[in-house]
């Protein structure tokens, strides 16, 4: 009698587990592999952050702003990959042909836009840090680091509330159909004002700062600058406890309406047999 070889599938958090780092893998290796993805996720970040140093010590503003340019500039790379590589990836998978791929595989959606996060962090972490090496050398900005392990937690969850965000927008993307390249151009400059990416968001007033803490970046800036750089506390708008359980409940947020948007995605799907809105 022929010995049968079974075939363990995973399931549950294994299977889980396996589809976040399939779908990461690409990522990671081609952040390394593709050149114009450099380009464009450190050059041209680290070109405006540049200017608006000069414009700084054109101005003989206070070194503090200097650094709150560079520390607004590195996290551009954080929400240029959210808006392009998170929030349009599912419509970009569904012209590509990916997207049936995605529903018909064995592991969960969300678990790939889980993969998709992780791998698209990687990616602007390695652009991040690019730019604030080199404009730390080059400008001399120095750092007084109050508390390592808050400063990690606010990043931890800044990052956390960000891509959850980039998962529900990116639903909301694909139902959206040929809108999404369109909302993704109107999104991108007005939040670099109105999260305060080079300056401090008080400056803007109480009223458009609490506006715009709906974008986990405002509040995230505001709080890492405040334990990184001295003077910073002249500039809060919050305190950094607040902010941070104000981005933990951000975070908690984003993630349950992403899972809810897919599954409504989902339901249209199965009862209408569409993914993007009807044209009339």
């Amino acid at each position: 009698m022929n010995n049968v070889e079974r075939v363990h599938k995973a399931r549950g958090f294994t299977l889980f587990w396996a589809t976040v780092w399939a779908r990461a893998y690409p990522r990671i290796v081609g952040s390394l592999r593709e050149r114009s993805w450099v380009f464009f996720d450190t050059i041209l970040p680290l070109m405006g952050t540049v200017g608006y140093v000069y414009v700084y010590k054109s101005l003989n503003a206070k070194p503090e702003y200097i650094g709150f340019a560079v520390l607004g500039g590195a996290m551009t790379a954080f929400w240029l990959n959210v808006l392009w590589s998170m929030a349009s990836q599912l419509y970009w998978d569904k012209d590509a042909g990916n997207l049936e791929l995605y529903v018909l595989s064995p592991g969960s959606t969300m678990a790939i836009l889980v993969g998709m996060s992780v791998g698209g962090l990687f990616m602007a972490a390695s652009r991040a840090l690019t730019i604030i090496v080199v404009c730390t050398l080059a400008f001399s900005v120095t750092y007084q680091i109050v508390s390592v392990p808050l400063l990690i937690l606010t990043f931890l969850l800044t990052m956390a509330a960000l891509y959850g965000m980039g998962m529900m927008f990116a639903s909301v993307f694909l139902a959206a159909g040929r809108e999404a390249w369109h909302l993704s151009n109107l999104l991108q400059e007005p939040i670099y004002l109105a999260s305060g990416f080079y300056f401090p968001v008080i400056k803007l007033g109480n009223t458009v700062a609490t506006a715009a803490s709906v974008i986990p970046l405002t509040l995230g800036l505001d709080a890492m600058r405040q334990l990184i750089f001295a003077g910073a506390l002249d500039f809060k708008f919050l305190d950094v406890r607040t902010e941070l359980l104000i981005l933990g409940v951000l975070s908690v947020i984003f993630i349950y309406g992403a899972h809810g948007a897919l599954k409504k995605l989902e339901y249209i799907g199965r009862r209408e047999g569409r993914l993007i809105e009807r044209r009339r």
